[in-house]
């Protein structure tokens, strides 16, 4: 049983919670009780986020890419040199680099995490013997860590729009539709050692790196999950799908496909306002990540009319320079200020802004990594965050008011506890693995940089 002072449920604040969790599933919620014996009692207790776009292995790079190179720097010039990097991260530190990843996530409130997996074959591009390995190193780094997996084999097929061929530093990443296919089959086979809650969907990278034709046929084979997709994260995208395929990027794929709440659009960051409406209605998972959409220089987020007309969104940590679930909620909420030149945008009409941010990711996470969680409720999975209250960032602030602080006032370190699925994998603010993993990331990192 797991006991708290204080919950955020689904029917809003409640006082002296006992929750029972079955087999990682919340089966009875008692309020104004009292802590039992052998209760884990915590301060407040949160649903937890889902983290819901990482490329676990760039995090490796975080401080490699901040020296402004001849010319104007751009996400075109720091994905050359992330292409560099990956010419010769081993199997093994794909791994090592993975479970900190996952570890850091965790300590920040993630119970969850969807990787967007697009590392797939040798250094040079030659498939291992296993075109599946470098899945089942993620499915590993998720399984010592406990972090509930929502594994998503990227399909990059092309160099560049208008069916480019790969450049070399791509070697790694490509596959045909047909291959793909067969590379979702050994991910599953992976990810089925783990635990009940973790999945496999899929990820055609973007538009600009696959075909109209392979999007068709990898759709056709896949029989359910998620779906995930980088789209207008960048004006050049835009302009290249548009003379390939003569309709911007989010215009082409709701014309194109049955996007639904199955899917999942990627920063989404360049849109019209006709883009930003139709978006919003089709049920779909808007994937913000702006940590990263602010360090690569992409640009906001429509977020104020996306809102405004009833859409779904979550956050994720993408390139991983920087792994803090509150930094990026309030760097979504601030890039829209700084556009703006207001404040308190992120809302429909009246309202808790830290609430909107908070409650709409926990929503649109749970349903883009395919989740039943998302809230505090009979039948949920059991993804749940403690904070403590009494922290100096938060002692002052009324129980309705705890999310704006949280949000806008604290750092990850106000997180106690943490349970994915019920895995207890957060204790007192640490992963209960965290020495034996940061050993071996640190021994990756070291052979790493000596290979570069």
């Amino acid at each position: 049983m797991i006991f708290a002072k204080q919950a955020l449920l689904s029917s809003g604040w409640a006082s002296g919670v006992r929750l029972d969790v079955t087999q990682g599933t919340i089966t009875k919620i008692e309020t104004q009780q009292q802590a039992h014996a052998g209760d884990v009692t915590v301060d407040t207790l949160l649903p937890a986020l889902a983290n819901l776009h990482s490329h676990s292995f760039q995090r490796a790079m975080a401080g490699m890419t901040e020296y402004r190179m001849a010319g104007k720097d751009s996400f075109w010039t720091w994905r050359d040199l992330m292409y560099k990097f990956t010419s010769t991260i081993s199997a093994e530190q794909v791994e090592a680099i993975a479970a900190f990843v996952f570890l850091e996530m965790q300590e920040a409130g993630y119970a969850s995490v969807g990787e967007f997996h697009y590392l797939h074959h040798q250094p040079g591009g030659m498939p291992y013997d296993d075109l599946g390995e470098l899945s089942s190193r993620i499915a590993s780094a998720a399984d010592v860590t406990g972090i509930g997996l929502t594994h998503l084999p990227v399909l990059y097929t092309y160099g560049g729009a208008g069916q480019v061929p790969l450049k070399a530093g791509q070697a790694r990443f490509g596959n045909s539709a047909d291959q793909f296919n067969a590379l979702v089959d050994k991910a599953k086979n992976a990810v089925s050692s783990l635990a009940d809650d973790c999945r496999v969907g899929i990820a055609p990278h973007s538009l600009r790196a696959i075909s109209p034709d392979d999007l068709k046929a990898v759709l056709a084979a896949r029989s359910n999950g998620p779906i995930h997709i980088h789209i207008a994260e960048q004006p050049k995208e835009v302009a290249d799908i548009q003379a390939w395929l003569g309709a911007r990027p989010v215009e082409w794929l709701l014309a194109n496909t049955d996007a639904n709440e199955d899917w999942c659009l990627i920063h989404a960051t360049h849109m019209t306002e006709v883009e930003t409406k139709n978006m919003a209605q089709s049920g779909v998972v808007a994937g913000l990540c702006p940590v990263t959409e602010a360090n690569l220089g992409d640009g906001p987020f429509n977020g104020q009319a996306y809102v405004n007309h009833g859409g779904a969104f979550g956050v994720g940590s993408d390139s991983n320079v920087l792994i803090s679930l509150t930094e990026e909620l309030r760097t979504l909420e601030y890039s829209q200020r700084l556009r703006d030149v207001a404040r308190n945008i992120m809302v429909k009409g009246e309202g808790s802004v830290g609430a909107k941010l908070y409650c709409g990711a926990a929503k649109g996470g749970a349903q883009a990594l395919s989740r039943q969680a998302g809230d505090i409720s009979v039948g949920n999975l059991a993804d749940l965050v403690a904070i403590d209250s009494t922290a100096p960032a938060l002692c002052a602030l009324r129980q309705d008011q705890i999310l704006d602080g949280l949000v806008f006032a604290a750092k990850d370190t106000v997180v106690t506890d943490v349970w994915s699925a019920g895995r207890h994998a957060v204790q007192t603010g640490r992963h209960v693995k965290r020495d034996e993993i940061t050993a071996a990331y640190t021994s990756a990192m070291h052979a790493l940089v000596a290979s570069l």
